[in-house]
């Protein structure tokens, strides 16, 4: 019977995970899904992993947004529940896969926000007041990076021409240059930055890594300054993207540089920057 009790398999499954070299922000994902959807299963009296049907699975989806969930968010958790129920079958565990019949929650995807020449330079002069904002700020600016990659940059891949950028989740490890803006950035906040053995680039004032949701913070404080509302530090990239395609860019350096996988990824932008030159031209700002 306990092999087929949800918490143990659960531990099957991250370990599988962390065999597979995933990383740790990856395996961290997917245990809190699955955690969560153990959780509203066991309020529902099931203990045991071949008793859940579609409908269970359908029910934790709409409790996930009756609760202010985003859609988006919801299509994500199941996809680990899928990720999940597949590797259960693949180990003889179930016999059949309950979450490939369930569909996922249908929502808009919004299109990616570009900041304004004015909004960035605004951005960049209220983060000069700190060597480590604007370090941060420069980096997401102008190299693409996502900010978990950012969070993981150690102080060894700085070199003098490149930023060694190690894989992140699903994301390949590569190298993109350095330009020298970033550099400077990076020297005046090296000349601040506390004693620490720690290896990684940016960290507390008490030399502890700089968390994901530390860096959220410290850019969403610069947005409050500057007055830029419903922003998030994964704009900062979209700009850079943007801007690198009006200046005229090739599609396949730019997936390259940031880490896309597909160039439909990237191509998207071009959409936008034709729409945003159309409504400059009626609007007589070129």
């Amino acid at each position: 019977m306990d092999n087929f009790l949800m918490p143990n398999l659960l531990k099957k499954f991250i370990k599988n995970l962390e065999n597979q070299n995933k990383s740790s922000f990856t395996i961290i994902a997917y245990k809190k899904d699955i955690e969560q959807f153990i959780g509203f299963l066991t309020s529902k009296d099931i203990n045991d992993i071949r008793e859940v049907k579609k409908e269970n699975i359908v029910d934790f989806i709409n409790k996930l947004i009756s609760e202010n969930y985003t859609k988006k968010s919801a299509s994500r958790k199941l996809n680990s529940i899928r990720t999940f129920f597949r590797f259960l079958k693949n180990e003889g565990i179930i016999d059949y896969n309950p979450s490939i019949d369930v569909s996922h929650p249908k929502y808009n995807h919004t299109p990616p926000r570009i900041f304004s020449k004015m909004e960035y330079r605004a951005l960049r002069d209220i983060a000069k007041e700190d060597p480590r904002t604007y370090a941060l700020v420069e980096i997401l600016l102008q190299t693409g990076m996502r900010i978990g990659e950012l969070a993981n940059l150690k102080i060894k891949d700085i070199g003098e021409k490149t930023i060694k950028v190690s894989s992140y989740g699903k994301n390949p490890e590569r190298e993109i240059p350095l330009i020298k803006s970033v550099k400077k950035a990076i020297d005046d906040y090296l000349q601040t930055r506390p004693q620490s053995k720690e290896e990684r680039l940016f960290i507390t004032r008490t030399g502890k890594p700089l968390l994901i949701r530390n860096i959220r913070q410290i850019i969403s404080r610069c947005f409050q300054e500057v007055g830029i509302e419903k922003a998030t530090v994964n704009d900062l990239r979209n700009t850079f993207i943007a801007h690198q395609l009006q200046n005229g860019a090739s599609i396949d350096y730019i997936a390259k540089l940031v880490g896309h996988k597909r160039l439909s990824s990237t191509e998207r932008f071009l959409d936008l920057i034709k729409e945003e030159t159309k409504r400059k031209e009626s609007l007589g700002e070129l």
